[in-house]
């Protein structure tokens, strides 16, 4: 079952409009119409990945407060940091 198209107008600069029409014309799509659903799809794709990322990050967040909230830290010491980069970094380069 194919799915129901719907037809849009599109206002965008014309550099946009004429790479997309060059696309046609190289024959590297059909249409201009698939040009933009592919874009679209490429879009929906970016998208998802952002939320998904968000919603890792939060989730993080969260953690730590609860760390925090229970307990769970270390005082920041900087220089312990670093010198656990510094090892980490030598561990790896030989």
């Amino acid at each position: 079952m194919s799915t129901p198209l719907e037809s849009l107008t599109v206002t965008m600069p014309a550099e946009m409009a004429a790479v997309i029409k060059r696309a046609v014309e190289d024959g590297d799509y059909a249409s201009t119409s698939e040009v933009v659903r592919e874009a679209v799809q490429d879009w929906k794709l970016r998208r998802q990945i952002a939320l998904d990322d968000l919603s890792a990050l939060k989730a993080d967040i969260d953690e730590g407060l609860a760390d925090l909230a229970a307990g769970r830290v270390k005082a920041f010491d900087a220089d312990r940091i670093i010198a656990r980069g510094r090892a980490l970094l030598a561990a790896r380069s030989s």
